[in-house]
C-alpha cells in the first residue's frame, strides 16, 4: 500500500483554459490528470472512476469549490482535497480546511507551489493509507488472539477435566494394586518363592514409578492455571534450603556442593523453589556414579535480568539434544540407568518462562552438565 503510486488528479474550475493549462502541465509533470468545467459532470467522473486528489476552484458557478468537496467526499471518503482560490485569505483558508481540503494554491498559479503542495498532499495521503493498512493488520491480529485466547480457555478447561480425570481414574487402580500387594506380603510372604517376590518387588516399583507420573502430570497442568505471587525471593537462602533437603536424603554420599552469590529476585517463591528443587535433584541424580560429585551453583546481575547455573561433573549428555531435555517425557538416559519420569525439567521451563524468564542446558558426554535460567 505504501508503494502505490498516488499521482490521479482530478481538476475542476469554471475556466475552460486554466482547466487545460493546469492538465497539461501536471501531465509533463508525470500526473494522470483528468480535467472539468462543471462541478456536476466532475462528481459523475469520481463516481465512475478513482482518484486520489481533487484540485477545485473555491469558487464557481452553481456549486462552489467547498459544496464540490463535500459532495465529492460522501463519494469517496479517502479523497484528498486541495482548494485554488484568488481569496487566499486565513478565513477562505480555514473554511476549505474544514470543508476537508488538507490544502489550498493561490491564483494566478506558481507551477513551483503547485508541486509543492501536491507532493505534501501526496506524503499525507501515503501516511493515511499505510495507517489504515496497519490498522487493518492490527484488527486482523487482534481477531486471531482473540481466537487463539478462546482456544487456549477451552484447552485449559479440558486440561483441566484431564487432570480431575488423573486424578480420580489413574489413582484408583494404582491404590487398588498397592492394597493387593500388601495382602499377598501378609497373607504369603514366608511362602512367596524367591523369583516371585522379586516379580512382586518390580510391580511395587512400577506402580511407585506410576504414582509420581501422575503427580508430575498434575503439577504441570495446574502450572498454567495458579496466578504469580511474586514478592521478593532471598535465592541464596531458598538455595541452601533445598540443598540442605536433598542432600539429607543422601546423607552417605561424597558431596561437594558450593553455593556462590546468589542475587535476590522478585518471583513467585514456592514455584521458584520448584525450579531448584528439579535442577538440584537433577544433579544429584546424574552425578550418583562419581567417586566425588562436584556441584556448583552460581549467579550474576546483569541490566536486564539475573542469571542463575547450577554446574555439576555427572554423566551429561549429547549436547545437540540439549533441547529435548525441556520436552515432556523426554529422557536423554535410559531408566534403569537413572530413575525419573522425564517430566521435571518441562516443569522448571514452564516456571521459568512464566516469570518471563529463559532456561538452557549445557553438557558433553560424561563431562558433567550446565543449567542456565534468567528472571527479568
Amino acid at each position: 500500500m505504501g508503494s502505490e503510486a498516488i499521482n490521479r488528479l482530478l481538476v475542476v474550475d469554471d475556466e475552460a483554459a486554466q482547466v487545460e493549462a493546469l492538465c497539461r502541465t501536471l501531465e509533463d509533470e508525470g500526473y494522470s490528470v483528468v480535467g472539468f468545467t462543471g462541478a456536476g459532470a466532475a462528481l459523475t467522473a469520481l463516481s465512475a472512476g478513482s482518484f486520489d486528489i481533487v484540485l477545485t476552484d473555491l469558487t464557481m458557478p452553481g456549486m462552489d469549490g467547498i459544496a464540490f468537496l463535500n459532495a465529492a467526499r460522501q463519494i469517496d471518503p479517502e479523497l484528498a482535497g486541495i482548494v485554488m482560490t484568488g481569496h487566499g485569505t486565513l478565513a477562505t483558508a480555514v473554511e476549505a480546511m474544514k470543508a476537508g481540503a488538507l490544502d489550498y494554491i493561490l491564483k494566478p498559479f506558481d507551477l513551483r507551489v503547485i508541486l509543492r503542495v501536491l507532493a505534501r498532499t501526496q506524503a499525507m495521503l501515503r501516511l493515511r493509507r499505510e495507517n489504515a493498512a496497519l490498522l487493518e493488520r492490527l484488527s486482523q491480529r487482534t481477531v486471531e488472539l482473540e481466537t487463539a485466547n478462546r482456544e487456549l480457555r477451552v484447552a485449559n478447561r479440558e486440561l483441566e477435566a484431564f487432570g480431575d480425570s488423573v486424578s480420580h481414574d489413574l489413582r484408583a487402580p494404582l491404590r487398588t494394586i498397592d492394597g493387593l500387594l500388601n495382602v499377598v506380603q501378609e497373607d504369603f510372604g514366608a511362602g512367596v518363592a524367591p523369583e516371585a517376590r522379586r516379580h512382586l518387588e518390580a510391580i511395587a516399583a512400577q506402580a511407585t514409578r506410576m504414582s509420581e507420573l501422575i503427580e508430575d502430570m498434575l503439577r504441570l497442568s495446574r502450572l498454567g492455571r495458579e496466578p504469580l505471587q511474586k514478592r521478593p525471593v532471598d535465592m541464596r537462602g531458598l538455595v541452601q534450603e533445598v540443598v540442605g533437603e536433598l542432600h539429607a536424603a543422601e546423607a552417605a554420599r561424597a558431596l561437594d556442593i558450593r553455593i556462590g552469590e546468589l542475587p535476590p529476585a522478585q518471583a513467585d517463591p514456592s514455584l521458584l523453589r520448584q525450579v531448584w528443587v528439579n535442577l538440584v535433584a537433577n544433579a544429584l541424580k546424574f552425578t550418583r556414579r562419581r567417586e566425588q560429585a562436584v556441584i556448583e551453583i552460581g549467579g550474576a546481575a546483569h541490566a536486564a535480568h539475573k542469571l542463575y547455573s547450577i554446574r555439576d561433573n555427572g554423566a551429561g549428555f549429547d549436547p545437540r539434544r540439549a533441547e529435548r531435555l525441556f520436552g515432556i517425557f523426554q529422557r536423554l538416559h535410559a531408566a534403569k540407568e537413572f530413575e525419573g519420569t522425564g517430566v521435571g525439567l518441562s516443569i522448571a521451563r514452564r516456571i521459568v518462562e512464566r516469570h518471563g524468564g529463559s532456561i538452557w542446558a549445557e553438557g558433553e558426554p560424561d563431562r558433567g552438565a550446565a543449567f542456565h535460567f534468567t528472571l527479568p
